[in-house]
């Protein structure tokens, strides 16, 4: 069964309605006729050109499907079915010659309808992916040479160029603010509606809207490899990933159709033929009148087995769940994914970034003695040697510790600097050698450092081979982290376990307080692959493992886990590429309303799947004892579709 037939565009829909108006108005008025002779033509079979006329009308388009798919040796699709049930009806009535050829039009007038619903809501999830995608940005403003504003296309600006975005306009292309300041609201891309105050030097990501003032942008990348046009390509990719429930209608469908056609051809000659041959077998009485009833409970049976509403619904619900998420700032790269994340159980968050800000303060200083050190001045001097030695280095803590120096660094004073990985720095300042860095470092060059109590990461500072102290930094957890690990129990995880590459004490700190079932600490990145997958390993057959994590060392992981989550996908490209999920801000709420979305779709669809299946049963064993009839059989199809239609686009307002 195929469903090239099933991307229908708006024009499209348009003369399809129109199509099915006519049409009903035509069978209409044909019916209210006291007499069709009157007509000319009419006296031919009781009027059956008029009707051909209406049934090419409203079903040339499936009747062109069907021979298509004939001549494409894919023979069994809903369009063959409905093409010969339709044209058997035409036959029977031809044959008993009652002139009652409303039934064959009503089913594939029915059946259109179906369509056109089916059409109408793809293009509504389309249309909503596409509006919380309406950050695609349509023109760039640059400033020409004779100083005035001149839009080009953001394909054309280079690397480097500056653009100017005016209040009220899209930011087109990432870049760095290089005059200027406002307020940006990125709510297209978050869901988060609170604006963000901006300036000079700040970085800005594309699709974001610049609300107060102009901005001048340095962009940082070509439009291609802009936020924006990453995220599009995520949302028109993610219908290409099939879930499991799809595929399995595909394959469903393949064996389905031809079993119900053939089973629709042994009620049509199988039952006549016994009768036949218990009452006088001879060749007198075998004749056509015997099979007509059984032709006709045939002809419903397969009306009747069309299996649209699942192949239409299925699919559907999963678009409408990518879209409800999108809405939430939550992309999702396919159905498949959608299908994992209900099933996840176990989530493992990386603490730096996901749970914490990412951002140390310095919380104490301390001497050598373990003593807070109050001296102002001897603080500074802490302070001063520390960032000077740390100055070339691009790791979170430097970055901190530049922040509480507060003034700019003097880089002549420093040389000979040594990174000496996973334990410091050493380097020459002011001409005294000094080392910088953890315990491991200070027992590398023979200096005894004092155990600090405070929960933190501790920076050890030795000058000229004497201790001065630390400096502890603390990691400040995120505002929503307590409620968003409540929030995954709440939602049925069971087990949440955070891995880090910070110390024993910080990371047990944190767990406890936020109420994290396991820890992990002090690993390298290659430990955490290694963790997850002996987590893989030991978990059910049915249940996923989920990581989550800032991206920014995460790749390897991202992608070894069932489901890779990456945070605040605003920042990290790498982590967009490897994960299966992005959650576009920073809030760690978002882990368990994905869960929540993807488990409210994958209901739905199973709701679908039932009551397709449910109430097909029942009509056709109606059916198959002569008790229904082609109406019944058409509504019982398209009443089916509409409803799981529907209820697809329920999985749009999952909040």
């Amino acid at each position: 069964m195929t469903m090239h037939h099933h991307h229908h565009h708006s024009g499209n829909r348009q003369t399809k309605l129109f199509r099915i108006i006519a049409a009903t108005v035509l069978t209409a008025a044909l019916a209210l006729l006291p007499d069709i002779t009157v007509l000319p033509l009419g006296g031919i079979a009781k009027g059956l050109i008029y009707y051909i006329i209406i049934y090419i009308i409203i079903g040339y388009d499936i009747l062109h499907e069907a021979i298509e798919g004939i001549f494409h040796k894919e023979v069994f699709d809903e369009n063959f079915l409905m093409v010969v049930a339709t044209i058997g009806a035409f036959s029977l009535a031809l044959y008993e010659g009652s002139g009652d050829y409303t039934e064959a039009i009503a089913v594939m007038l029915f059946y259109q309808v179906g369509e056109y619903f089916e059409s109408y809501a793809v293009g509504k999830s389309r249309r909503d992916i596409s509006s919380m995608m309406d950050i695609r940005p349509d023109y760039a403003n640059i400033q020409a040479a004779d100083g005035n504003l001149e839009r080009v296309s953001p394909d054309d600006v280079e690397i480097g160029q500056t653009i100017i975005v005016q209040p009220g306009e899209k930011v087109p292309i990432d870049g760095v603010i290089v005059s200027g300041q406002s307020s940006i609201n990125t709510v297209a891309l978050t869901g988060e509606s609170l604006p963000r105050e901006v300036h000079d030097g700040d970085e800005i990501i594309s699709g974001s809207i610049n609300m107060t003032g102009v901005l001048h942008i340095r962009t940082t990348k070509d439009f291609g490899e802009s936020t924006v046009s990453k995220i599009l390509e995520l949302v028109e990719d993610s219908a290409s990933h099939k879930s499991q429930s799809e595929q399995f209608i595909t394959r469903f469908a393949r064996i389905y159709t031809p079993v119900v056609c053939y089973a629709a051809l042994a009620l049509a000659v199988l039952p006549p033929l016994l009768q036949w041959l218990l009452a006088t077998p001879t060749l007198s009485t075998l004749t056509l009148t015997l099979f007509t009833p059984w032709i006709y409970r045939a002809l419903i049976f397969l009306v009747i087995s069309c299996p649209c509403a699942l192949v239409v619904s299925i699919p559907l619900s999963f678009f409408a769940g990518i879209g409800g998420a999108s809405r939430s700032g939550i992309l999702v790269k396919g159905a498949n994914i959608i299908e994992a994340l209900a099933k996840v159980k176990t989530i493992v968050l990386d603490k730096t970034g996901t749970l914490t800000l990412g951002v140390f303060e310095v919380t104490a200083m301390h001497d050598g003695d373990d003593a807070d050190k109050n001296d102002e001045a001897e603080q500074q001097k802490l302070i001063e040697i520390a960032t000077l030695a740390e100055c070339a280095s691009l790791h979170p803590i430097s970055k901190s510790l530049r922040r509480a120096y507060g003034k700019a660094v003097d880089h002549s004073r420093v040389s000979d600097i040594q990174e000496h990985s996973g334990k410091g720095i050493t380097a020459v300042v002011d001409g005294r050698q000094v080392a910088v860095g953890n315990e491991r470092l200070m027992t590398s060059i023979g200096i005894e450092a004092c155990h600090c109590q405070s929960a933190g990461t501790i920076v050890h500072i030795a000058e000229e081979g004497n201790y001065l102290g630390h400096i502890v930094l603390g990691d400040i957890e995120k505002p929503n982290s307590v409620a968003a690990i409540k929030a995954l129990h709440d939602v049925g995880v069971r087990k949440t376990i955070i891995l880090t590459g910070d110390s024993k004490k910080v990371a047990d700190h944190v767990a406890a307080h936020l109420g994290i079932d396991h820890v992990y600490s002090e690993l390298l990145p290659a430990d955490k692959v290694l963790r997850v997958e002996e987590l893989l390993a030991a978990q059910p057959k049915d249940e996923r493992l989920a990581f989550v994590g800032d991206g920014i060392n995460d790749a390897p992981v991202l992608t070894r886990a069932d489901v890779g989550i990456a945070m605040g996908g605003l920042g990290s490209d790498a982590a967009i590429e490897a994960a299966d999920a992005v959650l576009m801000d920073d809030d760690p709420l978002k882990i368990a309303k994905a869960i929540r979305i993807s488990r409210n779709t994958l209901n739905i669809v199973w709701q679908n799947i039932i009551m397709a299946l449910g109430i097909k049963a029942v009509c056709l064993i109606l059916g198959a004892f002569g008790i229904a009839n082609m109406w019944l059989a058409v509504f019982a199809d398209v009443g089916v579709l509409i409803i799981a239609v529907l209820n697809a686009i329920r999985a749009m307002w999952k909040r």
